[in-house]
């Protein structure tokens, strides 16, 4: 079925509501699994045509965010999903507290009662208002960056069709386009500010609310972190500073002779080659095309996922004005089917999102057949191991997709998680010390992510950036506002997706089939197991990091980049 084709109803939540209860009452008279069973079957069956609708208007919403019918179903679901919020938690207390908690387990895997017990800690009524508040403040700051209108030598850009004048050859074209993207950010400073500034008293006061000291516990929990928490990341940062963060320092020096500079400035970084950066062989019609020759080659799995995208119009790929900035991947339970939303930009990026949100979508699509929907994704540091993970295992394709500039991709690629570890370890220590300190004010925020940010990335010069001297960057990063914690997420899962790398440089046919084992386990087991059953190295156990990170580094080595 066509996703244009999809109908969109808006459910009425009194009816969910009084339909729920009903399941609820045989869940407690239920004397039998079988009879419990059922229960739980219908009320999966209603959650699902809840979440399908609400997740069908975020994405016509994504979309076109200036569709006035999307908009307004838009902020309905940002009311309505914390009251649906309310009615799950419900079925989750039903769970925890049922008199067969061995015969639960034994039936559905102790993985969901973990995580309900999470969400029974994560939710009461009396944050119901101030959900729906962190909703709307949410939207405020993915209205404000998606209609974004940047004017660059005389015509309008948003912030995705500026990148490529970003990292343009030209140096002066570099420092203009990069001073006109900060001017947007500079004269919305005072918005973003005040955006933030709510969300983190928001945060603070609806985890107070729930018994928590801070917002910090509570995060980990509702991000339904079931086997590690805020010491085991601290403890992982330290492993990035200490053996990734000097790396990425010789990969600047690196650069800078490459591009045949003594000093990289800010405006400087985005350019990775003197002869340009490697740029797709092709347009957004060509790059579909190669990509399923590229599935149909990879595997009969692949073949049949990327065959149903596209006869069922499943991917949004075109940067668009009004469009929301960024990529994702979602799923809609009620069709099976899952949808990847991006935005191309003419730049290597348009492959990597290509494949790393077709990571995502695979996975969902191997796991459709699991009926607890809990199980249909993993937790996020898990979902972001199929999506980068699925970056690597293609290399084999990427020369069909950049020709002549395969070499410079490659070579590029493989450097990123030296180049980015650092910077996501920075947002997320940044993100635990705005949480610790919720009554810090804009400036002491700007301040604390200058010094953070200089921790790991040392090399970074902003010249005469008064908007980025003062600590303005992170302003562009959307998951610290729309998803707090959920940035270590990449970091922990890259170090998990260079070891499948690695695996595949050595046995291709057996890194392929672990990737497969863990796209089929779903979210059907917590991070950590997921990771002993794909024969992956924990993160946080000590020299992991320098392990994994010296592998990429050799790997990396064996390429004379000052030819490319």
């Amino acid at each position: 079925m066509n996703f244009n084709d999809y109908e969109y109803k808006r459910i009425d939540l009194d009816e969910v509501n009084i339909a729920m209860e009903k399941q609820f009452a045989i869940m407690e008279e239920a004397t039998s699994i079988e009879a419990l069973d059922l229960a739980i079957k219908e009320i999966y069956r209603i959650r699902n045509e809840v979440e399908t609708m609400s997740t069908l208007a975020s994405i016509r919403f994504s979309i076109n965010m200036k569709d006035e019918f999307y908009k307004a179903e838009n902020e309905y679901q940002n009311n309505a999903s914390p009251i649906m919020e309310g009615i799950v938690h419900k079925f989750y207390q039903k769970l925890v507290h049922s008199p067969m908690q061995e015969e639960i387990k034994a039936h559905y895997g102790e993985h969901l009662m973990n995580l309900a017990t999470l969400a029974v800690k994560t939710f009461s009524d009396t944050i119901i208002e101030d959900l729906q508040e962190e909703n709307r403040l949410i939207t405020s700051y993915s209205m404000l960056v998606g209609n974004a209108k940047i004017e660059f030598r005389g015509k309008d850009y948003n912030l995705s069709t500026m990148t490529p004048f970003i990292s343009d050859y030209d140096r002066a074209t570099r420092i203009e386009a990069q001073k006109a993207v900060t001017r947007f950010f500079e004269d919305h400073e005072a918005e973003f500010d005040d955006i933030y500034d709510k969300l983190v008293k928001l945060r603070h006061k609806i985890a107070v609310k729930l018994g928590y000291e801070n917002y910090i516990q509570f995060g980990y929990d509702k991000l339904q972190r079931t086997d590690y928490g805020p010491d085991d990341v601290k403890k992982f940062r330290e492993q990035v500073y200490e053996y990734i963060t000097p790396l990425r320092l010789e990969l600047k020096k690196k650069q800078a002779k490459r591009i045949g500079l003594d000093h990289l400035y800010y405006y400087d970084a985005p350019l990775y080659f003197n002869t340009g950066n490697p740029k797709p062989a092709g347009d957004e019609a060509y790059m579909v095309e190669e990509a399923g020759k590229m599935y149909r080659e990879l595997s009969p799995q692949t073949h049949d996922f990327f065959k149903y995208m596209m006869g069922n119009n499943l991917m949004d790929l075109a940067s668009r004005d009004g469009k929301r900035p960024g990529g994702y991947c979602t799923y809609m339970s009620d069709y099976q089917a899952p949808y990847i939303f991006a935005n191309f930009n003419g730049t290597d990026h348009d492959v990597v999102v290509l494949t790393h949100e077709a990571g995502h979508a695979f996975q969902v699509y191997q796991s459709r057949g699991y009926e607890v929907s809990e199980y249909q994704f993993p937790t996020l540091e898990a979902c972001e191991i199929h999506s980068m993970s699925m970056e690597y295992l293609t290399y084999p394709w990427m020369e069909r997709f950049f020709g002549e500039d395969y070499e410079k991709f490659i070579y590029d690629h493989s450097s990123k998680p030296i180049e980015f570890i650092p910077y996501g370890v920075a947002v997320d220590e940044f993100q635990h010390w705005v949480y610790e300190y919720p009554q810090a004010t804009p400036e002491q925020r700007k301040q604390k992510w200058l010094e953070i940010d200089n921790k790991y990335r040392p090399e970074i010069d902003y010249d005469d950036n008064d908007f980025l001297r003062r600590g303005g960057y992170w302003f562009r990063q959307g998951h610290i506002f729309r998803v707090p914690f959920y940035y270590i997420d990449y970091t922990l899962a890259l170090i998990c997706a260079v070891q499948f790398h690695v695996k595949s440089t050595q046995d291709s046919k057996k890194a392929w089939e672990d990737y497969l084992n863990l796209c089929n386990q779903g979210g059907s087991k917590s991070f950590l197991r997921l990771l002993e059953s794909a024969e992956l190295d924990n993160p946080f156990h000590e020299g992991t990091v320098q392990k994994v990170i010296d592998k990429v580094w050799a790997l990396l080595n064996q390429i004379d980049d000052t030819n490319l």
